[in-house]
């Protein structure tokens, strides 16, 4: 779960880590209000959950009333990124003398936690890391051990920032670290951390993702939830139905059994040339109700030009998986075609299972790489029309009938 900003800082402030004082604001007059309460200057900044704020025109200096309510009166209902913004955070502004970054997460290669600070803050940092990669100070933490002041103090170094600012720092530094082990986050970020003109260290932004996983630890997260009208409709609409969903750019839309397997999809589809719309992982429930939900989801995606269905079966035997598939593509009317990719356990099952219904769209290919080639020459193509296996099942048969992705 992503955080907005202003929800980063209640949760920052929550375990001593100093932010800007300001309130939430959802009405030009709301804006007005907290601008008093918090004083001018302030900064009136669009909550929306995507970056870019400043750059879209959402963050806007004021140094008085009549500039504060022009520039709500210009954010508030501003399209960010296909996301309406309807609600703003109203913030003193600062005066800064340097601006830095700082961070924690989880580094899964190392299976350890990973702090990161720079000198370098107020940019994305991955320019920073692919510019100027010296420039990050990376310290892997053992949860186990944790992380004290000690340690903190060497990052800081490491990281260069200002002598004035370094003790600050690695206090905050700490203070970072606590929220996000004790948070159950996935990250916690501060992008600009920044060192004020009379010598104050504090964070001028929040970036927070909780990992949905620990909920059931923290019953706080419910005055968390994102507005719906803020999540993807992809990513909403999987979560009515309960798959395991992140949506992307790309016009390959990808459907798997497993994280591992999903990961590794994506992957072979770049190297193929192509580019993923999606992460779904169907895990190994791949019955015809899992594949109908995950096709109508990837359906749902207007930028879907191939599906791409990658199915390893362990456990969860290929020709079940098939049957499910064949049931699931007569439940689901498709714009794109499908190439489907079985191996593992009754893999030769599962392929006579699904050979009636192949036809130019609704292809088989028999390793991860071809299928990959081949959905992505397909989405090249740009097919459309719909593809099932309403149609008579004699080869031709599913081309024009209906399936789903």
């Amino acid at each position: 779960m992503d955080l907005l900003e202003y929800q980063g800082k209640e949760v920052f402030k929550r375990f001593g880590i100093p932010v800007s004082p300001g309130g939430v604001a959802r009405t030009v007059e709301d804006v007005l209000e907290q601008a008093e309460r918090a004083g001018y200057p302030v900064v009136v900044k669009a909550q929306v959950p995507v970056g870019g704020r400043g750059k879209a025109g959402g963050v806007k200096l004021a140094s008085d009333p009549a500039e504060a309510r022009s520039h709500a009166e210009a954010i508030l209902g501003m399209d960010i990124k296909g996301h309406t913004v309807r609600t703003v955070w109203v913030e003193h502004a600062s005066d800064i003398a340097q601006e830095y970054y700082a961070s924690f997460t989880l580094d899964r290669a190392a299976k350890l936690h990973l702090a990161m600070v720079s000198s370098r803050g107020g940019v994305d940092i991955e320019q920073v890391a692919d510019e100027e990669p010296e420039a990050i100070a990376r310290a892997h933490v053992n949860p186990v051990d944790g992380f004290a002041l000690d340690r903190a103090r060497e990052v800081v170094d490491a990281a260069g920032l200002e002598e004035q600012a370094r003790a600050q720092a690695a206090e905050l530094l700490v203070k970072l670290y606590r929220c996000f082990v004790e948070s159950d986050a996935d990250l916690v970020e501060i992008n600009p951390l920044i060192l004020t003109t009379d010598g104050r260290v504090h964070a001028l932004d929040a970036k927070v993702s909780l990992d949905d996983n620990a909920s059931y630890r923290h019953p706080e997260w419910e005055n968390l939830a994102p507005d719906p009208a803020d999540i993807d409709p992809r990513e909403r609409l999987a979560k009515e139905k309960h798959l395991n969903y992140i949506g992307l750019d790309g016009t390959v839309g990808i459907i798997a059994n497993g994280a591992g397997l999903a990961m590794s999809t994506l992957d072979v589809v770049n190297q193929a040339g192509g580019s993923a719309a999606n992460f779904l992982d169907i895990g190994g429930g791949a019955n015809a109700d899992v594949m109908a939900s995950a096709l109508e989801v990837i359906n749902s995606d207007d930028r879907v030009r191939a599906i791409l269905v990658n199915i390893f079966g362990g456990i969860t035997r290929c020709d079940e998986v098939a049957k499910g598939i064949v049931e699931a593509l007569s439940r689901v009317e498709l714009r794109s075609p499908i190439v489907l990719r079985l191996d593992g356990t009754n893999a030769a099952e599962g392929r006579a299972i699904l050979a009636p219904h192949i036809s130019e769209r609704l292809q088989a290919e028999p390793t991860m790489l071809a299928a990959a080639r081949r959905a992505v020459e397909m989405a090249g193509a740009g097919s459309t029309g719909t593809v099932g296996s309403a149609a008579p099942a004699t080869g031709a048969g599913a081309g024009s009938g209906r399936s789903g992705s």
